[in-house]
């Protein structure tokens, strides 16, 4: 079973991430393919990315987080970072198309595209906090030039999770629609770019970029210190807690029996 899948309608490149087993997580590998799969689509007028049954994506993937191995870790998060300039620095507009959950860094996915629809069944959500983690790639800084910082704090912080409905009432979406609806909705939005000038709408993707440039360098200061704290007590013990789905015991809280 091939990681990525890559389908051309017209002139409308579809990159479907294709492990729904993981919840099309992605691991350093298959986020090479993905950027190379990006680099490759740049001869398309739009690009859209998806997932696979019932999930878009649950963001890096890892088998073991209770035991990290430090260089592949490093490796998931630099090579989450080079993913997300891949979609931001290419020349066609990038629609996420999203089936389902998008939690973690799938999240960051969606508010790395350029535009996003959404089924009804889709979920929205960051976990980093909760489970041993931060969202530096988009959900502790960027996120809140869509949703305001007050709402962004409140995704990054709490880690809830937000129905399409409450992600497009904050502005982290473009449109919901019903779930067998989705793929023609987002051609209709593919047929209407590709009415527009492709030199001009690089451009104005490009110039878009602003604020996202100014927020890149606390992406990498962040995964600095993402890094750093690799095998750190609360990493494993989020992890831990996730895994055996009971509440962590982070430090510097007294303990709980629930």
């Amino acid at each position: 079973m091939a990681d990525i899948e890559l389908e051309t309608r017209g002139e409308v490149a579809w990159i479907r991430l294709n492990r729904p087993e993981r919840m099309n997580a992605y691991d350093a590998s298959m986020a090479r393919e993905m950027i190379q799969a990006i680099e490759d689509s740049a001869g398309s007028g739009v690009i859209v990315l998806t997932g696979t049954g019932k999930a878009f994506c649950a963001g890096g993937y890892l088998a073991n987080l209770s035991d990290p191995d430090p260089n592949e870790l490093r490796g998931m998060f630099y090579g989450s970072l080079k993913l997300i300039d891949a979609i931001r620095t290419s020349p066609r507009p990038v629609i996420a198309a999203v089936n389902g959950a998008a939690a973690g860094g799938g999240n960051e996915l969606v508010v790395a595209c350029d535009l996003a629809i959404a089924a009804e069944r889709a979920t929205f959500g960051q976990t980093g906090v909760k489970v041993g983690s931060a969202p530096v790639l988009g959900g502790t800084n960027f996120l809140t030039m869509s949703v305001g910082e007050k709402r962004g704090k409140e995704i990054s912080f709490l880690c809830r999770r937000y129905k399409a409905q409450q992600a497009l009432e904050m502005g982290l979406i473009n449109a919901v629609v019903p779930d067998e609806a989705l793929e023609d909705e987002v051609m209709r939005w593919a047929d209407e770019l590709l009415y527009m000038s492709p030199r001009y709408l690089e451009i104005a993707k490009i110039s878009s970029n602003l604020w996202w440039n100014m927020a890149r360098d606390s992406f990498l200061s962040g995964l600095g210190m993402l890094v750093q704290a690799i095998g750190s007590h609360d990493m494993i013990e989020g992890a831990s807690a996730f895994m055996e789905k009971r509440r962590p015991r982070f430090e510097g809280r007294a303990p709980r029996d629930d």
